[in-house]
């Protein structure tokens, strides 16, 4: 029960850096599943800017996937480290038990669901913008769904195995997963000349093998959380009570995800009227410049939320001890480092859009490619900085135990700015108005965030804190 007391006695700043670079790793790698397979697509001269149109359709269902993931992961991990830190050590045996049935049986619903709607679903996230593209799309996506079970099931553990105190594991599970797909895709995409199917082959090969380190993990060596097969059932009281602390994750997944089926259906509809893009022959190139940019935030943002989870279970052990001076003192640290973090990103961005595109076999395309991935990363990651602590502000917010305060700022960015705004500027702007649509979003937000930081300071000053364990 007291495996756990060092998260209110250690200085906050040792803490943070503790499970932060495990965190900071693990979603890293898990991120460069879907980069690494786009580098090496890019880059096969039979595959190309179709191919990294290809990827870019299929990218939302993954995030799809994820935002279960997330809801079932993050919210039992807030919820864990706040029954911990409130000496509740079967409760805490019991969430993990019902997160891991509850995890394992989405995953198998989610592939059976898009097995039955590929095609439907490749074309509404914009694979229908030439038929090579939708043929690619369906390839990889075809072949990326057995994975997905073994996806949702490993990633959503992660976070309840750094809650036991052992992110280093997670860490080296991932990375390791991460290197196999790393190994196979050069060798799946150049030598056995399998295409969009090798890439995808590589991915699930990685995924299968976190998921068994996960599983190996929570059946037989968990620490801090009491966990044994009584723990195995679905315990819908419990349910009730750490989903809503993932659903901020899981809201900010989904409206990611109608954020770029928005962006993609404008890409598609305004790139069809530009004059160059218009073109049959350069018509995938918008589609896959966004998804390339997209990649490199997402990197950016791996970082970002990296930084923030690895708070959680600090956070959340001092709510349930009811140590506002230390959660106040974490706050502050976490909103400095992300605002450092999308400073460099801005840099980069900035001034190093070029040599980024040349990652994903730019100099084999069009100059019309070249100078719209310069554009395109300029523009839409020009306010990079206030994402970094929009987002920031969001988990640190749901792992106080805010679910619905942070799900509902995550849905402002989102939907009403983010999908609002896709929409509506390029009827002024054109396809350009989908560029200036992101930055738009995250100064918008920004405001609001702020607004409620200083709200979370007042009461943290207060010395009042609510548990929700």
């Amino acid at each position: 029960m007291e495996a756990n007391i060092f998260l209110e006695r250690e200085p906050v700043g040792k803490l943070m850096a503790r499970y932060a670079v495990p965190l900071i790793v693990s979603l890293l790698v898990a991120a460069l599943y879907n980069i690494v397979d786009q580098i090496f697509i890019a880059n096969a001269d039979y595959l190309g800017s179709n191919g990294n149109a290809a990827n870019n359709v299929v990218f939302p269902m993954t995030v799809i996937a994820l935002a279960f993931t997330l809801m079932i992961g993050d919210g039992v991990c807030a919820f864990v480290s706040m029954s911990l830190g409130a000496r509740e050590a079967k409760q805490a045996g019991d969430s993990v038990g019902s997160a891991a049935l509850l995890s394992s049986t989405c995953g198998v619903i989610i592939a059976a669901i898009y097995y039955l709607f590929r095609d439907e679903l490749v074309t509404f996230f914009g694979g229908r913008v030439n038929d090579e593209t939708f043929r690619l799309a369906v390839e990889y996506f075809t072949f990326i769904i057995p994975g997905i079970p073994f996806y949702v099931f490993g990633q959503a553990m992660n976070p309840v195995i750094s809650a036991d105190g052992s992110p280093n594991y997670v860490m080296l599970s991932t990375l390791t997963g991460a290197m196999i797909n790393i190994i196979l895709d050069p060798i799946f995409i150049f030598v056995f000349h399998w295409g969009m199917m090798g890439a995808a082959v590589a991915t699930i090969m990685g995924q299968i093998f976190t998921a068994f380190m996960s599983l190996l993990y929570i059946t037989r060596k968990m620490k801090a959380v009491k966990f044994s097969r009584a723990n195995l059932h679905y315990n819908l009281p419990l349910m009730k009570r750490y989903l809503p602390l993932g659903m901020c994750s899981f809201l900010s997944q989904v409206s990611l995800v109608i954020s770029v089926a928005s962006v993609n259906i404008m890409i598609h509809k305004y790139g069809a009227l530009d004059p160059v893009f218009g073109q049959p022959e350069f018509s995938q190139i918008p589609m896959a410049v966004i998804g390339i940019v997209m990649k490199f935030f997402q990197i950016v943002i791996s970082i970002v939320v990296g930084l923030s989870a690895s708070c959680t279970p600090i956070v959340g052990f001092n709510v349930g001890a009811q140590r506002p001076d230390r959660v106040k003192s974490l706050f502050s640290l976490l909103l400095v480092c992300e605002t450092v973090i999308g400073f460099v990103a801005f840099v980069i961005v900035e001034f190093f859009p070029a040599s980024i595109a040349s990652l994903f076999g730019a100099s084999g395309e069009s100059v019309y490619y070249a100078a719209f991935t310069v554009k395109c990363f300029r523009v839409y990651l020009c306010l990079i900085i206030f994402a970094c602590v929009n987002k920031a502000a969001f988990i640190f917010i749901q792992a106080m135990g805010r679910p619905y305060i942070s799900a509902g700022l995550s849905m402002v960015r989102e939907i009403i700015f983010g999908a609002g705004l896709t929409i509506i500027m390029p009827i002024f702007m054109g396809l350009d108005g989908v560029l200036w649509s992101m930055p738009a979003s995250d100064g918008l937000t920004f405001i609001i965030s702020l607004i409620v930081i200083a709200m979370i300071y007042r009461e943290l000053n207060s010395g009042l804190l609510r548990s929700h364990a």
